[in-house]
């Protein structure tokens, strides 16, 4: 689909649609005007006779539906409502990358992790300050498109700056986490640019802030023999490869991953009406910059779609419109890959390649630091990226006086996300899905589900990857990659042959990558599913094979959620006559794939292990296998297999082993003779006892978010447990069990097409629209997700101005 440009004459008309949409709601057709409201969006606003301008319609739940003339004014109104719910939780992230977070809150403390892995603030500072001095985003910013951003998604940028920046300017910070800070400040588009960078590099550079800018060159040696018996001294790179490989495998695991998703397409050829049905459903962090937000956006004639946005970005990220409805689950393909540099004898910040020296470049850096002298550090940059010291903590890679390693991350070259984002928007089809892939190639870490109103399904995991293929990984892997690449798709390559780069595909958009043609496909299965696992089961029934390492695995073990979910989705296009509400009774249904495999078996065996704990054995054999708030004994198993998975290996978990043959129900049949079985149970009915949680107390009261001072109780359970409806929650027994959710199902979309022009959506933001405590809206959709209740959505102009709860501001630069 060709991006479009908007002419002068276009522009005027829809400033006139615009403009007869504001004189409908002042000629009466709308409730009054609302009493004002501190934080500013229940006043309306008189607009003036200059600058951008936007009218938000707010209805239930406080979604605003964003109504504007082009995409500067879009992007105006979409920064002003994302201000007035989130000023906060912006701001933090602003701070972070302008590599202002010493400055404002010491060197010490740490990020709330949202846009990168750094575990301090100064890390973070270090980091972001490079990129800003480096010119990198602004560089991005003048590559033309499609490898580059295009118009529209800068006049979005442009606009969504100037509509916070008026909000602030027109409003009082009643949240209480920012109220009178300093670091509450306004904001440029080169600001909004550099988060949706950070954004784009969180599984390749983000992930690797402490080594790179932690990594120092060691004590350069003496010139000529004294520097070749060092160098011999030093001996081979200190890097176990098989600890290094378990390292990282763990680190691109989803089971230990922060944010997942389920998300399911289901064809026509399962529905009641021959349309297409999508269930999408994220599991991201409660609190802190990944959250998400919901809203719609409108350019009459132009654009018009609703979903839900990560904060600080001008897109609508998962999403519909009246006849496409997509979803994102982060996949396995790995983002990143390792250059092992062969370095210059007696000087370590040199390399060979193809026996010539190259010199490293210095980026010196300062920042800033609240509590002392401002710190200086120098990053070492080779013609592959930044040296890293290491991939987090557990995965240390040693810069020595003969090697070092260099990290790729092609989607530090990667502005176009939101122009993806902004293509399935405009969509009218998952052809025109699959066509916005191709064409601007943004997505950096995720997979897309999507569905149709002409009951079509589709998946695609069109990632931004590294070009490795397994020929050149073969070909081209050091002693450490050869151990590494097969274990976790990380590959490390031999930096010092020029023959080992990674080449080009002739239909990717930027140098280094897959092009779309070798990305992992599904069009019109009758489901197509995603837990977070590798493409190969999108379909158990057409597998998909064929795809490098790197993507993901082929034939392995798959997570009881994808196993579980297999099972759910599988039987439901089998059941066929699907509609919405199916759908909604999947996200809610809370069971637990492990209990299916193991419940039984672990009741069975309870009166021998456990004879002193009768009580303990009646709530397991009596649990009904679900993780719903009124479930009684779901705590006790719950914290059961926590244990029991955590501490025996998984070899030694099942009696049926898993078969590549049978991957849905392999493995399966816990073993309960095995070692740390017993001591699982015991353990996790003394925790409970010690707490004073009786084994057969339901779930409600030991599993809920407080809010205001009020319990909301939670259900859903853990990626161990495998529940669809994923709830990692905090555990806390002095607090009465899990008292918060780290993370978990966040926004959910059901989705589907009647044949009329409206499409048929019930949604869901599980964390509600504001972090703002003195905010209607802070808890009021956690408290429709304890009851399984769902918002219907209004997508059509009928159904907004028909909302009982219609608000409207009329926002305008001064």
């Amino acid at each position: 689909m060709p991006v479009r440009t908007l002419s002068p004459r276009r522009s005027r008309g829809r400033l006139a649609l615009v403009g007869a949409a504001l004189a409908a709601v002042t000629a009466g057709l709308l409730p009054g005007a609302a009493a004002a409201d501190p934080g500013g969006r229940d006043r309306e606003h008189r607009p003036s006779d200059r600058g951008l301008s936007a009218v938000i319609r707010y209805t239930e739940y406080g979604v605003p539906h964003i109504l504007a003339a082009d995409y500067a004014n879009l992007g105006f109104g979409t920064g002003w409502a994302q201000a007035a719910d989130q000023v906060c939780v912006l701001a933090d992230g602003f701070a972070t990358v302008r590599g202002e977070r010493s400055r404002h809150f010491g060197a010490s403390g740490a990020p709330d992790g949202s846009l990168s892995s750094a575990t301090t603030n100064l890390a973070s500072d270090l980091y972001f300050r490079g990129v800003a001095e480096a010119g990198t985003v602004e560089a991005l910013l003048r590559t033309p498109a499609p490898a580059g951003p295009s118009r529209e998604l800068k006049e979005l940028m442009r606009g969504w700056a100037a509509g916070y920046n008026a909000w602030l300017r027109k409003n009082r910070v009643t949240d209480p986490a920012c109220a009178g800070a300093g670091w509450v400040r306004p904001v440029t588009a080169l600001d909004v640019a550099r988060r949706g960078f950070a954004v784009s590099v969180l599984g390749g550079q983000g992930r690797a802030v402490d080594g790179i800018t932690a990594a120092r060159p060691p004590a350069a040696p003496a010139t000529g023999a004294t520097a070749r018996a060092t160098a011999d001294a030093e001996g081979a790179p200190d890097v176990d490869p098989e600890a290094a490989a378990e390292a990282a495998r763990a680190l691109f695991a989803p089971e230990n991953a922060t944010m997942g998703s389920n998300a399911v397409a289901f064809s026509g050829t399962t529905t009641a009406n021959g349309r297409g049905l999508l269930l999408g459903n994220p599991h991201y962090p409660w609190q802190g910059g990944r959250r998400f937000w919901q809203s719609q956006q409108t350019i009459p004639g132009e654009l018009n779609v609703s979903g839900a946005s990560l904060l600080g970005t001008t897109v609508v990220n998962i999403g519909f419109n009246d006849k496409v409805a997509w979803s994102h689950t982060v996949a396995t393909g790995v983002p990143l890959n390792l250059h092992q540099l062969t370095l210059v004898p007696g000087d370590p910040t040199a390399y060979l390649v193809d026996g010539k020296p190259e010199r490293m470049t210095a980026r010196e850096v300062t920042v800033a630091d609240r509590d002392g002298a401002p710190v200086t550090r120098t990053q070492w940059w080779t013609r592959y990226g930044p040296v890293t010291s290491g991939l987090g903590a557990s995965l240390p890679l040693p810069w020595t006086a003969i090697t070092a390693y260099a990290l790729n991350d092609p989607n530090a070259a990667n502005l176009r996300g939101s122009d993806t984002a902004l293509g399935f928007a405009r969509a009218r089809s998952t052809r025109d899905v699959a066509e916005a892939l191709r064409r601007t190639h943004g997505l950096p870490w995720v997979n897309t589900v999507a569905a149709d109103a002409a009951g079509h399904s589709f998946f695609s995991q069109a990632q931004v990857l590294p070009r490795i293929t397994d020929e050149l990984a073969e070909r081209c892997s050091t002693p450490l990659g050869r151990v590494v690449y097969p274990a976790s798709g990380v590959a490390v390559l031999d930096g010092s042959r020029a023959d080992c780069a990674l080449g080009s595909d002739p239909d990717a958009v930027q140098p280094g990558v897959f092009g779309p043609s070798r990305m992992p496909v599904l069009r019109d299965a009758p489901y197509a599913v995603n837990s977070n696992d590798s493409a190969w089961l999108t379909n158990a029934e057409r597998p998909l094979t064929g795809y490098e390492r790197v993507f993901g695995t082929l034939a392995t073990p798959r997570s009881l959620r994808t196993r579980g979910g297999i099972e759910d989705v599988a039987g439901m296009a089998a059941r066929g006559r699907l509609t919405v509400a199916d759908l909604q009774r999947q996200q809610f249904a809370n069971r637990v794939p492990a209990a299916g495999l193991a419940a039984a078996d672990v009741a069975a065996a309870c009166p021998s292990v456990l004879p002193a704990e009768p009580e303990a054995c009646r709530a397991l054999a009596a649990w009904d296998g679900t993780m719903d708030s009124d479930s009684r004994g779901a705590l006790l198993f719950d914290r059961f297999w926590r244990k029991f998975t955590g501490s025996v290996p998984v070899a030694q978990q099942w009696k049926v082993p898993f078969s590549a043959a049978d991957p849905v129900r392999t493995p399966r049949g816990v073993d309960t003779g095995t070692a740390g079985f017993a001591k699982a149970l015991a353990d996790a009915v003394a925790e409970l006892r010690a707490a004073g949680i009786a084994p057969a107390a339901p779930l409600r009261e030991h599993q809920f978010v407080v809010r205001g001072g009020e319990r909301i109780p939670v259900s859903g359970g853990t990626e161990s447990l495998g529940v669809w409806n994923k709830t990692e929650a905090v555990w806390n027994a002095a607090g009465g069990g899990y008292v918060e959710v780290a993370h978990g199902t966040s926004h959910v979309q059901a989705v589907g097409w009647d044949g009329g022009r409206c499409p048929v959506a019930r949604t869901l933001l599980t964390y509600s629209q504001s972090s703002n405590p003195a905010s209607a809206h802070f808890a009021d959709q956690t408290r429709l997700y304890a009851g399984e209740r769902w918002v219907t959505s209004r997508f059509c102009e009928r159904d907004i101005l028909r909302s009982p709860a219609l608000k409207v501001v009329r926002v305008r630069e001064d």
